[in-house]
């Protein structure tokens, strides 16, 4: 069977004639029109979007037949994958998450670190989850920089370790609580 890639997210219901609040995860939100049926993540409900309009930050959709109030708001949280193969090839430097889970994650020395767990994007740009061989997971930002080679034929993810900011000597730092000389305290 063919790879699963979650395209959309049903929110809320929008008014009462069966539209929901659509958030979707394609560069173009309406490309999730041209895919076709999409499928719950169990593939066992299938949904095809009858009409959708941009809202604010999300699409407004109605499903085929799904027409009332009710039936939109049953549908919330669900999420919506189509197969890996519907989907257009990318650009040289673009990968689909997907493609990305479970790659083995060496250092530029072609040491082990680990596997990759996800992807990630709280607003400030993609963070590559790693899950180590041991101690916890690491979350490194997806950048050229630190990930500089990724080998999909190889099956691997080519990670350059972030140098640690070093923290200034405590011998070093004034204190608070400490007078400095020739001042009051």
């Amino acid at each position: 069977m063919s790879a699963l890639v979650c395209v959309a997210r049903i929110g809320a219901a929008h008014g009462v004639r069966g539209a929901v609040k659509l958030w979707t995860f394609t560069e173009d939100p309406f490309a999730i029109k041209r895919y076709g049926p999409l499928s719950s993540k169990d593939g066992k409900r299938q949904f095809e979007v009858a009409q959708a309009r941009e809202a604010k930050d999300h699409l407004v959709a109605t499903f085929k037949g799904v027409t009332t109030r009710d039936e939109a708001e049953r549908l919330n949280g669900i999420e919506l994958y189509v197969a890996r193969g519907k989907l257009p090839a990318t650009d040289a430097d673009e990968y689909y998450h997907t493609d990305l889970i479970g790659l083995a994650a060496v250092t530029t020395g072609g040491e082990q670190l680990g596997r990759v767990l996800a992807i990630h994007n709280f607003g400030a740009g993609d963070i590559i989850e790693i899950a180590p061989l041991k101690g916890p997971t690491m979350l490194l930002p997806f950048t050229n920089a630190v990930v500089p080679e990724v080998d999909l034929e190889g099956g691997r993810v080519v990670i350059a370790l972030p140098q640690e900011v070093e923290g200034e000597d405590d011998s070093d730092t004034p204190s608070a609580s400490r007078p400095r000389e020739g001042g009051d305290p």
